[in-house]
């Protein structure tokens, strides 16, 4: 199996879309990354990557949200065609496991309930008790 772990920032808001009578949640995240060419000049390349996940519990689709940073990972796929007679491709992820990273706060009403949690959240919401962990 192959497996792929994007941390990135949403490009637009998540949309959700019914196939087949599945629910599907659409979005895509940028990752950036800078570095200094041969030249000693900054650059930055950013890839986008069209995300997939099918999954009924929608509660996340709140969060997702243009500019939210997030961790997922899944199974990648590529395609390759040409468009005006350029080569052209489209990296895609079915994403198995999403992750919202950064500081927004669930309400009681509007929680994620897909498997997955905001660590920054938990680590908040528990961090008087003291559970004799060294760390």
């Amino acid at each position: 199996m192959i497996k792929t772990t994007i941390i990135g920032n949403l490009g637009k808001d998540a949309n959700v879309k019914e196939v087949n009578g599945k629910k599907v949640i659409n979005f895509s995240v940028a990752h950036t990354e800078k570095f200094k060419n041969a030249n000693g000049e900054d650059v930055s390349k950013t890839t986008w990557v069209e995300c997939a996940y099918w999954n009924d519990r929608l509660a996340v689709v709140p969060y997702l949200k243009q500019g939210t940073l997030v961790y997922v990972e899944g199974l990648p796929e590529a395609d390759a065609y040409l468009k005006d007679g350029a080569a052209k491709a489209t990296l895609r992820l079915r994403v198995g496991n999403i992750q919202l990273l950064g500081g927004n706060k669930p309400t009681a009403s509007n929680n994620t309930s897909n498997g997955s949690s905001n660590l920054a959240n938990d680590n908040e919401s528990n961090s008087d008790i003291d559970d004799g962990l060294p760390f």
